[in-house]
């Protein structure tokens, strides 16, 4: 069964709302907005203000986790004074899910690698979630899109080492790569089932980097802004940002691809379908 992806052209804050409206889904209760904060000297992150119209428009509490690997936002005190430094906490309340121990632990029966997933405790606060991504390339996972967001993004500060040793935290660096990629989609479906449905998922395909919002270093983007996906499938979005990619006539896309396809990035996707969390059909419906 194909699910519904709406697209335009339009890059901006409102367009964010006007999509979200469209797609029609209601997001009740205490809602969690899900962001990334952006890595200190990252250049390419979405910043606070493009997204201040969409959070302000569930009234939600943007959301974020730390890092498992050292940086600005590895340890609480440095993760929010980061965030106030990036216009988050003026902008809007702001709940560091896994400020203070100990993590949630989400079960996953189905997982194909990992059979739990280790989350910031703070989840348990919220009905349903809106889940904002930076499409762009990934010097690991290939690329990062929605699917990233649900599982390292929400992933506690060990729940992310957890993911990337396909559940051996010490093999942080050293898991079998496709391990690791298919343990992604074993945490995004605990996050998904967690919400039962509760969620909508907006990819902005801007600054296309190779590099993730988590590199300080990051190479400046590849290839021209396309524009803002809207769904309620975290597998259907992100697989037609990849087709939009492969699709376009910008010619610095074969080296956005030669990374999704280095890292075997697809694989994600892939496995998060076979869990029954989205489809990989779609309708794209182009709404400018």
């Amino acid at each position: 069964m194909s699910s519904k992806v709406y697209f335009s052209k339009k890059i901006t804050g409102d367009e964010v709302v006007r999509l979200c409206g469209i797609a029609g889904k209601k997001l009740e209760g205490r809602v969690a907005v899900k962001i990334h904060s952006g890595e200190e000297g990252n250049q390419n992150f979405i910043k606070p203000e493009f997204w201040k119209a969409a959070i302000e428009s569930v009234n939600g509490t943007v959301v974020e986790c730390n890092t498992a690997y050292e940086g600005e936002r590895d340890k609480t005190n440095k993760h929010m004074k980061l965030l106030k430094k990036h216009g988050w906490t003026a902008n809007f309340k702001v709940d560091l899910l896994d400020a203070e121990g100990p993590d949630m632990k989400l079960d996953i029966p189905d997982g194909k690698i990992i059979k739990q997933n280790f989350v910031g405790k703070n989840l348990a606060q919220y009905d349903s979630m809106l889940v904002l991504s930076h499409f762009k390339g990934h010097p690991m996972g290939g690329y990062g899109g929605a699917l990233k967001q649900l599982s390292i993004g929400v992933a506690s500060s060990y729940g992310k080492a957890y993911i990337h040793g396909a559940g051996d935290p010490n093999a942080f660096w050293t898991s079998d790569h496709n391990s690791f990629l298919a343990a992604m989609a074993d945490a995004a479906s605990s996050v998904v089932n967690y919400f039962k449905g509760n969620m909508l998922y907006v990819n902005v395909m801007a600054n296309l980097s190779v590099d993730c919002d988590c590199c300080n270093v990051a190479e400046d983007p590849c290839m021209a802004d396309i524009g803002i996906l809207v769904s309620e499938d975290p597998v259907a979005i992100d697989q037609a940002c990849i087709d939009i990619v492969y699709a376009s006539d910008d010619p610095g896309k074969a080296h956005f691809i030669e990374r999704v396809e280095s890292r075997n990035g697809i694989y994600t996707i892939e496995k998060a379908a076979e869990l029954n969390i989205g489809s990989r059909e779609y309708e794209l419906i182009n709404v400018d």
